[in-house]
């Protein structure tokens, strides 16, 4: 059986939330941040991203994890591209074109956006804040200009919208930026109402923080 190795509060919520769309069956490993606990190494620690059964896994000791069969991928991009070209349907892309253009979301997703949007989640100081909101203004209207006249970035939800929400999730909380966005503050409002983000939200909220 599929199985994901991560908590909610990481970016194990990007195959969590897809396989809730999905419906699939699979099993949950919920290994947590070592740096979020006290003393990792200790005997009654929760599995976390130090346990040896988790670095048998993934030796990097980062989440999430899959593993399907003998197949093991730690990167949750690659993991959301698995799924969904495993389960098919119409969050997977339809043909080779489609392929490429998700592919090709997810690594605009993990290069573009993501790095700048961390540093307005978690900057090391307001100037890194400031300089990280400033430079995401090109791939954002990289990204508006494509929403223009489309609910989804492609012609209907696919695993493409879930990753690139996702990534840039992370700077929501900059307003004027979101604000002078306002396709892709839709969008992400219609990817988050979808109910199984929803349910992954709420999974994540009651997680300790």
């Amino acid at each position: 059986m599929l199985t994901i190795y991560g908590c909610y509060r990481s970016r194990a919520s990007r195959p969590l939330w897809l396989l809730g769309e999905l419906g699939l069956p699979f099993a949950h490993v919920p290994v947590i941040q070592a740096y979020r606990l006290p003393d990792p190494d200790a005997a009654d620690a929760p599995i976390n991203t130090r346990s040896p059964a988790f670095l048998a896994v993934n030796p990097m000791g980062q989440i999430p994890a899959m593993t399907d069969g003998d197949l093991v991928l730690t990167e949750s991009l690659a993991i959301c591209l698995h799924i969904a070209r495993m389960a098919g349907g119409p969050l997977a892309p339809a043909d080779n074109r489609e392929s490429a253009l998700m592919e090709n979301w997810a690594l605009f997703a993990a290069t573009s956006v993501e790095p700048l949007a961390l540093s307005i989640l978690m900057p090391k100081s307001p100037d890194e804040a400031t300089a990280a909101e400033a430079a995401l203004y090109r791939p954002f209207a990289r990204i508006e200009a494509h929403l223009a006249g489309r609910d989804w970035l492609l012609d209907r939800f696919t695993v493409a919208d879930l990753m690139l929400a996702e990534c840039l999730r992370y700077a929501a909380g900059a307003k004027a930026l979101m604000a002078a966005h306002p396709a892709i503050s839709a969008w992400l409002a219609r990817c988050q109402a979808r109910p199984a983000f929803q349910a992954m939200w709420a999974a994540r909220l009651a997680e300790p923080a």
